[in-house]
């Protein structure tokens, strides 16, 4: 039985939460592998919305689901999720990596004061502390899961605070003080309040794997948000690429049989960096308003532009991407004319190849393809949104094993499994 890998291809919102979900129906574990609060995964299950930050996908099928020592955690939201799910009837089988690290109280601050001191040159982070828990993380200084229900955190905490009030006074120039005390007090009842879901993580999941069980690997974000190989610097603090699985899994690479690349029909990026295809017109709107392309966390507006296939050829090189889901196609519907970007200009030449710092400078070639009034003619798919699925399929040189004409699970066309 195989180990999917699901990430997205573009700067993320590609819809990679009901991508997740419609494959997790036949899996039986569903592991999310990096990110924190500031990725967002939409379900709709008849009438109701989820909206899930830290809890897989895959926990409204029963999956046992899990969270590696890749993801960052906001106690607070992750208790949150676990009870709204748990109100709503969801069985919650959730095990937590003790060695996740935690996101505590200051890390918020600090991301929003340095993005502030930034200026011209913000990232545009979401200011959910993210890039700090990572910062101190790296640094060695962090707090991990296993500290909190082990109680053994608080001089480390106490540490921690006296340099952040130091920074954010002499550096940052904040007025704002942070209470030790309150924090440890948190930081008590959260090692509480999550001791039943901590486990190895690691060794659950190498086990399913020798045992021949179906193991889903969730990423959030997406391919040109990766530290390394994004837009940097406008671009998360982690590896949403499907090395980044292995890394905050704890699995080895040989493990791994197949990558499906999530791919939205249109592409949309949140807050600052180059985007070559950004359209700032009526369509532009138009795939804004109907896609509903607004933040999931923070309800910011998303910037939207035509397909990029440059980027896909990319993500699949990067990722190693075995076949591709392609989504909100039903976006495009109402649109006479549509355009797919297939290379770029580059200093006079034509290119098809992309290289992440120049692409600031890099101009657009469209192919033009005829739209749609609406995807389906009766049961099958309309001709020219075909002609469309096609082009993406010669151009990235990938198969779509699946199509998403809507937000339901019910809307979404299976062409080949990824089991």
């Amino acid at each position: 039985m195989p180990a999917v890998i699901i990430v997205g291809t573009q700067w993320g919102d590609e819809g990679k939460g009901k991508i997740v979900d419609y494959c997790s129906k036949d899996a039986d574990f569903v592991i999310r592998y990096q990110g924190g609060t500031n990725a967002g995964h939409t379900i709709v299950l008849g009438e109701k919305v989820f909206k899930l930050r830290l809890v897989p996908s895959g926990v409204f099928y029963g999956c046992r689901v899990l969270i590696g020592s890749g993801v960052v955690i906001d106690p607070e939201v992750l208790l949150k999720e676990i009870n709204d799910l748990t109100s709503n009837g969801v069985d919650v089988n959730l095990v937590v990596s003790g060695k996740a690290h935690v996101i505590l109280p200051y890390h918020p601050i600090l991301d929003g004061s340095w993005d502030k001191v930034r200026g011209k040159g913000k990232i545009g982070t979401t200011k959910r502390g993210i890039g700090p828990t990572y910062t101190d993380k790296v640094a060695r200084r962090g707090i991990r899961v296993y500290d909190l229900v082990n109680n053994t955190y608080k001089e480390r905490v106490r540490l921690n605070v006296k340099l952040v009030n130091r920074i954010l006074q002499h550096v940052l120039q904040v007025d704002h003080r942070l209470d030790v005390k309150e924090i440890l007090k948190q930081c008590s009842r959260w090692g509480v309040d999550l001791q039943s879901y901590v486990g190895n993580v690691s060794e659950i999941i190498n086990r399913a794997l020798e045992e021949k069980q179906n193991v889903l690997f969730e990423g959030a974000q997406a391919t040109f948000l990766d530290i390394d190989h994004g837009t940097y610097p406008f671009v998360t603090s982690s590896n949403p690429i499907a090395g980044g699985a292995c890394v905050g899994a704890g699995v080895g690479p040989t493990r791994i049989d197949k990558v499906l690349g999530v791919c939205k029909a249109y592409t949309t990026r949140v807050g600052e960096g180059p985007f070559p295809t950004e359209l700032d017109d009526d369509v532009g709107f138009h795939l804004r308003d109907i896609g509903r392309e607004f933040g999931t966390v923070t309800g910011r507006p998303r910037r939207c532009g035509w397909l990029d296939l440059n980027m896909i050829r990319y993500a699949r090189m990067v990722n190693g991407l075995t076949s591709l889901a392609l989504t909100k196609l039903d976006v495009l519907n109402g649109l006479e004319r549509l355009m797919i970007c297939v290379g770029y200009r580059w200093r006079g030449s034509n290119i098809t190849s992309l290289s992440i710092h120049d692409m600031e400078s890099c101009e657009p070639i469209y192919v033009e393809l005829e739209g749609w009034e609406t995807i389906f003619n009766g049961d099958e798919i309309c001709s020219e949104a075909k002609a469309y699925i096609a082009k993406i399929e010669e151009e990235t040189g990938l198969p779509i094993d699946y199509i998403s004409t809507g937000p339901k699970r019910v809307d979404t066309i299976c062409r080949r499994s990824v089991w």
